[in-house]
């Protein structure tokens, strides 16, 4: 027997709590959200450190009274912890198991807001053994805030991204220092100051332009051997942390019937955040990998609207009148689709990411005719936005979105 909902939420990080709880305040009756692991709040909950929350309450929070708090705020929502989502269906019916055992859901409106991992080692191709001692960012949040202990006592940090800073947070919390912040390319990718933060704030020195080679060790991890373009070295330590390169969580939807951008290897969508099946939406990390909770937040509340607007009947129910494509260094844009007769001004959405570290001039080209440009100096961790203006879509085929390097 299917059991039918208004709107059905997957993942219950802040992008779908947050949807969650604008759709309840919107009046939406029947609100279900499927949530794998056991507590609600996603990736913030097993984040120790504060930061969390300004702009969305006016307040800081850690993370674990983030979670709390965006958790409490989705309760008049059924919401469903310890439910596996088994396979995506077209339509908006949804193949899961939970308390209630195999169940078939099904809704008008479906909102993809699971998240995104960190890329692990395997797929990073690092040489060496396979010691104890090696794990990303949320492996080590989870030992050192959920366990209260620390796997390591003399890590090494490879990358530099935010999340990086927040890996130095965490080890800071465990009363540790680590010996260095390794970073492959010529500077670091968070934004200056980071560089002084990490140095004279966390006493961590970076080493940028530095690449590892291979990781040593038995049983643990005994060292590293790292190449700062003179031949390997050899750099004792007891742990590695490898932060950052996020992927969207999207193995369910890669199964599945609806597109993937191979750009952002999330869901392909239009400006509604609407996927290629008209019945999913996407929100959060789901699109495109990182960004910080309170985008993800804002994202899903913003997705809640798109998916009352379906519910109500207001979504031009015809395939997008252009797709979007790239040219130059551009890892991706978003969204991928549009439509002539759809705002163009929505502030979460008209992004990009590059490949590599680039100057030069990006601009959008409509038809053939460039319709808005400008000259960018950006890293490929950092968000880029990018203009459409409403004026010249009215007779739109191909959008272009082109980066020419310097």
């Amino acid at each position: 027997m299917t059991r039918w909902s208004d709107v059905i939420i997957l993942g219950g990080g802040p992008a779908g709590l947050s949807c969650a709880r604008e759709l309840r305040k919107l009046g939406v009756k029947t609100v279900t959200l499927l949530e794998r692991e056991a507590e609600l709040g996603g990736v913030p909950r097993h984040c120790g450190h504060t930061g969390y929350g300004l702009r969305e309450f006016g307040k800081l929070y850690t993370g674990p009274d983030y979670a709390k708090r965006i958790a409490d705020d989705a309760a008049e929502a059924d919401l469903r912890p310890r439910t596996t989502v088994l396979k995506i269906e077209p339509g908006g019916l949804i193949r899961a198991t939970g308390a209630n055992g195999m169940e078939d859901l099904q809704a008008k409106a479906v909102v993809l807001a699971l998240g995104a991992r960190e890329t692990p080692r395997s797929a990073r191709l690092i040489s060496g053994t396979r010691p104890f001692g090696v794990m990303n960012t949320g492996a080590l949040q989870q030992f050192v805030y959920l366990h209260g202990r620390c796997p390591f006592e003399r890590p090494v940090v490879i990358g530099s991204e935010l999340v990086a800073f927040s890996t130095l947070l965490t080890l800071r919390h465990a009363g540790i220092k680590p010996l260095a912040m390794i970073e492959e390319r010529p500077r670091i990718t968070a934004h200056h100051p980071g560089d002084w933060i990490a140095r004279l704030g966390f006493g961590v020195p970076i080493m940028t332009g530095t690449r590892l080679v291979r990781i040593l060790g038995n049983d643990r991890v005994e060292a590293v051997e790292i190449d700062r373009g003179f031949g390997p070295e050899r750099l004792d330590c007891d742990g590695v942390v490898l932060t950052g390169r996020f992927r969207p969580e999207s193995a369910l939807i890669a199964a599945s019937h609806i597109e993937l951008d191979p750009g952002t290897s999330g869901p392909a969508i239009d400006g509604y955040f609407r996927c290629s099946d008209h019945s999913y939406f996407a929100a959060g990390n789901i699109l495109r990998g990182i960004e910080t909770a309170g985008q993800c937040w804002r994202e899903g509340k913003a997705a809640a609207h798109m998916a009352l607007a379906r519910l109500e009947g207001r979504l031009p129910q015809r395939q997008a009148d252009a797709r979007v494509a790239i040219q130059g260094p551009l890892a991706y844009v978003y969204p991928q689709r549009i439509y002539r007769d759809a705002p163009t001004t929505n502030p979460l959405l008209f992004k990009a990411r590059v490949q590599r570290e680039v100057r030069g001039r990006l601009s959008v080209i409509v038809d053939g005719a460039v319709v808005w440009s400008k000259r960018i100096s950006a890293l490929p961790e950092r968000r880029i936005d990018w203009k459409l203006p409403y004026r010249d879509m009215k007779n739109c085929h191909q959008v272009t979105v082109e980066l020419d390097a310097a």
